[in-house]
């Protein structure tokens, strides 16, 4: 018996011996390159662990395994964002190096709750769940699950909105587009960095709210992710195609994100005066206007990193894109009867640009970055409308223009740690531009060139549990339109303040004031008539509006119950308004104007609770109260808002519920009302590759999508009903596929990423 045991005990060592691997690797932090001790390194098959091993003081860890199949590494440490390393199959051994952990709960100001949502340097940190990926298909329905306060995750259209406003997003620091989100995969997403405040650095840019998304880390391999979804009852279609491949110091990324409308069924209800001295004309439209349009983004992105401390990038945009609209109408005119109008317009633009980044990182404490971006933008604009009386006479109107448009932009930022709580940036940002016009029916063809100038700096400082940062930049812009020179010079400042009160509070106060410089297109003096009865122009003598913003932000969490409220207080000076004007002889003027002051207050309060049984509930409620004026009008509004997610998932199935009460704003004596919308939706998910999805839009609305508006116009009253019914009860079914063959790195470390989306072309 003792020999047959020794002999059975030599097989099985011989079995290892020819069937077993060695894994190895040294974990190490991505800041410094110091190593992590106590790292956590688990060996996983389909989701079961089948072998952990620690890290050594070195951060050196060895793991034996009997399995041949491809697995998955997962490398964890308290403070650092999770790795997932893809093991290829097969029996030989295998030498990882170097694995890189992302700090991330190692932070300045930082409270860590069972909920994974922290705060940071005054802003949200969140890590989603594994439940809340496990039951989101797409990047905009896992925005719909978290916790942030004032942000509208819309997944008709498949945008995101801060405070009614477009937020900078930034992907692994780098500024991107919407199109970019969309094509990320819930599950590569690490953490979410999110602030109601737009930083000093984009404050030039228009933006409102802030969110930087982290993905996680790999080593060489690829990924391919293909989406799509369709209507079955109209053309709605949109798709991303995303492939890219790591290998060394290398990555290659292409993707495609194509969106087509084709709707028929879209219908204007108008009833408007225009009344001047002595002369008043009603008019009432019952209005047809199909349109359809075609989009497309393609990029072709290559990065090359020798070593942790450098990076280089080039990215090559497309985004060719084209769009007819009809408008077939039948109009009660109180001066000279009823007749017809048949209005057509279409347009085709194309915008190559080619960006060039270089950022060094020269120590943990000092980094700079540089970037080019050049541009070329051709948009060529058709426009015809056409008045048939009953007589037999027809007017024309015909604004036909194209525009050719070439611009440079180029930065530079510097960072400095001087401290773990004190931190310096600074930047300076140019846009130089030249575009020109050639309107065709008068061979008119004025050049406008731009010289814009951004400098900033910023201090950041944290004492405690409070964290301080205060920013101020000046913007430097010259504009040459024809023959109108302007010349602005103005600050932008912001100061920030958070203080983590205990675990479960944290209060913030922010306050920032900015400029509204007019842009090309609004200043061009170029009047055009586009009715019997109005004139559009650009006003060459439009002023800078002032807005000052001041803003309190309390928020609580309790395990799985998260609650944030917003009270704000914005005035804006000399704000700028459309306008219509009497000229005299039967004929209006529509163009911007600055009118004297506007002003809002109000709150927005969400609430989360989720992790009930695989139930969660996200909501945000807003009240708001507008008021504007000038010399001879006062005009006030008070509004609600509101929006909710219900979702519930159950191994591969996912139900959810998404629906958007839509609230009112006021601008000038222009009252409109937010795009309303809801959707049901059911997912399954049969395997880690495809997921099939079903949608329920606009359910039991025979109107669809509706946009009412109201003017309050002393000379140009009016009720406008839109509504496109072609999204009534609208059946949308999408598909998704993603497969990995090795894993690929992120190209994080950048936080320049400028385009040119400007126009100097006023369109009517």
């Amino acid at each position: 018996m003792i020999r047959l045991s020794i002999l059975s005990l030599a097989l099985t060592a011989a079995t290892v011996s020819v069937y077993g691997r060695t894994i190895n690797g040294t974990v190490l932090a991505d800041t410094d390159s110091t190593a992590v001790a106590g790292a956590t390194c688990r060996l996983m098959s389909e989701n079961k662990v089948l072998s952990t091993a620690l890290t050594d003081a070195a951060g050196s860890f060895v793991i034996n395994t009997d399995v041949r199949t491809a697995l998955t590494l997962e490398v964890s440490q308290t403070g650092y964002n999770t790795t997932e390393i893809i093991i290829e199959a097969g029996s030989k051994n295998i030498s990882l190096g170097n694995v890189f952990l992302n700090e991330g709960t190692t932070l300045d100001e930082v409270t860590v709750t069972a909920d994974r949502l922290t705060y940071a340097k005054g802003r949200i940190i969140i890590y989603p769940s594994a439940e809340e990926v496990k039951a989101s298909s797409t990047s905009i329905s896992l925005f719909q699950k978290l916790p942030l306060a004032g942000l509208d995750a819309n997944p008709v259209n498949r945008t995101l909105s801060v405070d009614g406003g477009t937020p900078m997003i930034l992907i692994n620091g780098v500024p991107s587009t919407i199109e970019d989100l969309n094509a990320l995969q819930p599950k590569d997403i690490a953490k979410i960095e999110y602030s109601r405040v737009t930083p000093a650095r984009y404050a030039d840019k228009g933006n409102t709210g802030f969110i930087n998304i982290t993905l996680k880390q790999r080593s060489d391999g690829g990924q391919i992710y293909t989406w799509g979804r369709s209507a079955v009852n109209t053309t709605f279609v949109d798709a991303n195609i995303r492939g890219s491949y790591h290998q060394g110091p290398s990555q290659f990324t292409l993707s495609y994100n194509p969106s087509w409308r084709n709707y028929q069924d879209v219908y204007d209800n108008v009833t408007e005066s225009y009344i001047g001295d002595n002369f008043r004309v009603n008019l009432e439209e019952h209005d047809r206007n199909p349109f359809n349009y075609i989009y497309h983004n393609i990029n072709l992105k290559y990065d090359y990193s020798p070593n942790i401390n450098t990076l280089f990038s080039a990215t090559f945009r497309a985004t060719p894109s084209s769009d007819k609209r009809r408008s077939i109408a039948h109009t009660f005119d109180s001066q000279t009867g009823e007749y017809d109008n048949d209005n057509l317009s279409s347009g085709k633009n194309f915008s190559p640009s080619l960006d060039l980044f270089f950022r060094r990182d020269f120590n943990a404490r000092n980094t700079l970055e540089l970037q080019v971006v050049g541009t070329l933008s051709s948009n060529d604009y058709r426009r015809t409308n056409q008045y048939i009386y009953p007589d037999g006479n027809t007017q024309n109107f015909i604004m036909d223009v194209d525009s050719r448009r070439r611009s440079l932009i180029s930065e530079i930022s510097y960072i400095h740690q001087f401290s773990d709580n004190t931190s310096l940036s600074g930047g300076y940002q140019n846009t130089i531009s030249r575009s020109t016009n050639t309107y065709l029916t008068t061979d008119y063809k004025p050049v406008l060139t731009e010289n814009n100038n951004y400098v900033y700096i910023r201090l950041g400082q944290q004492i405690g549990k409070v964290y301080f940062s205060a920013a101020t930049g000046a913007k430097l812009f010259w504009i040459n339109n024809d023959m109108n020179k302007r010349h602005f010079i103005r600050n932008l400042s912001n100061i920030y303040l958070s203080w983590n009160i205990s675990s479960q509070w944290n209060m913030s106060a922010a306050f920032q004031y900015s400029p509204g410089i007019p842009s090309l297109s609004s200043l061009t003096d170029y009047p055009q008539q586009q009715s019997p009865y109005l004139i559009s122009n650009g006003n060459p003598d439009l002023k800078v509006s002032d807005s000052f913003t001041y803003q309190l932000m309390p928020s609580f969490q309790y395990k799985k119950f998260n609650a944030s409220l917003l009270m704000s207080y914005n005035n804006i000076n000399n704000f700028v308004m459309t306008d219509v004007t009497y000229l005299g002889d039967r004929m209006f003027l529509s163009q911007s104007i600055n009118a004297h002051r506007s002003w809002s207050t109000g709150g927005n309060l969400n609430m989360r609770l989720s992790g009930i049984a695989g139930f969660g509930i996200n909501a945000n409620f807003g009240l708001y109260h507008f008021e504007t004026t000038d010399v001879l009008w006062t005009h006030t509004l008070t509004t609600f808002n509101a929006s909710f997610s219900l979702w519930w998932n159950k191994g591969p199935f996912t139900i959810s519920y998404w629906r958007k009460v839509p609230g009112k704003y006021l601008s000038g004596t222009y009252v409109g009302k937010d795009e309303n919308g809801d959707a049901l939706s059911f997912e399954y998910q049969p395997n880690k590759h495809w997921t099939v999805g079903l949608n329920w839009m606009y359910m039991f609305d025979s109107k669809g999508t509706r946009y009412p508006a109201w003017n309050y116009s002393i000379v140009n009253p009016s009720y406008r009903e839109r509504y496109i019914k072609d999204n009534s009860n609208m059946i949308v079914i999408s598909l998704s596929y993603t497969t990995d063959f090795g894993s690929i790195f992120r190209s994080a470390r950048r936080s320049l990423n400028n385009s040119d989306n400007s126009s100097s072309l006023l369109k009517m």
